[in-house]
């Protein structure tokens, strides 16, 4: 091992698409060395080069018994869009396994000092994310979104790029904001809710739906939603 790799932090990766290959753009400017990958897909192949890919949790307990200290290596689930939920469950499994769930913020975003991100959580390029915000755990701000002042992200949240996300705004439990969504001041919107690309929200919505268009509205009930 290069001498530079042994002061690195080890970190896992569950998901082997698009966003895994995101987030290694800069794990590295953070001081991680990916390890390992891990996917459900029994055809996925590896997306980071030179990283092993293992299939499944039996994948994962074949990697965890060739390692002396599993308990020192971090993790993040790189699973986007509105599967919120089955981040969070894969997260929390990887705890259950001693791993610790890692805070990813990109060199080039930026976090006010009182803004609180959850275990998971992955900032990426351009975002802002402003005084008082609170995330929950596993969210996901995606590339030159913002969220502003004072705002609360529940669990598993997923903000898509570009989405802008104004004062007080309260976002519930796994729900997904599609690119180019803009939520106007004190709005909220409940759990597992979807809403459609370049959306303009202006008043409250429901939990358990779908919705879009400028201004937003309820189009259907989300059928991927999970009982929390």
């Amino acid at each position: 091992m290069a001498l530079t790799n042994l002061f690195k932090k080890r970190i896992v990766i569950w998901g082997a698409s698009g966003h895994a290959k995101v987030l290694h753009e800069f794990l590295g400017k953070l001081g991680y060395e990916i390890i390992a990958a891990f996917d459900n897909d029994t055809n996925a192949v590896s997306p980071i080069p030179n990283v092993p890919l293992y299939h499944g949790t039996d994948g994962f307990q074949r990697w965890k018994q060739q390692q002396s200290r599993p308990d020192k290596v971090r993790c993040l689930v790189a699973i986007g869009g509105w599967h919120g939920y089955t981040r969070l469950e894969i997260q929390r499994y990887l705890q259950s396994q001693g791993l610790i769930p890692a805070i990813a913020a990109h060199p080039a975003s930026y976090v006010a000092d009182t803004a609180t991100c959850g275990p998971g959580s992955q900032i990426l390029a351009g975002s802002v994310i402003g005084v008082d915000v609170q995330m929950g755990d596993a969210c996901i701000v995606n590339t030159s979104a913002s969220v502003d002042h004072e705002c609360r992200l529940g669990d598993g949240v997923h903000l898509a790029p570009g989405a802008t996300i104004a004062g007080c705004v309260h976002i519930g439990n796994f729900s997904f904001i599609g690119a180019g969504t803009v939520v106007l001041p004190r709005v909220r919107i409940g759990n597992h809710c979807i809403i459609g690309a370049g959306s303009t929200v202006t008043r409250d919505i429901p939990d358990g739906v779908v919705a879009y268009g400028n201004p937003a509205k309820v189009v259907r009930v989300n059928s991927e939603q999970h009982n929390d």
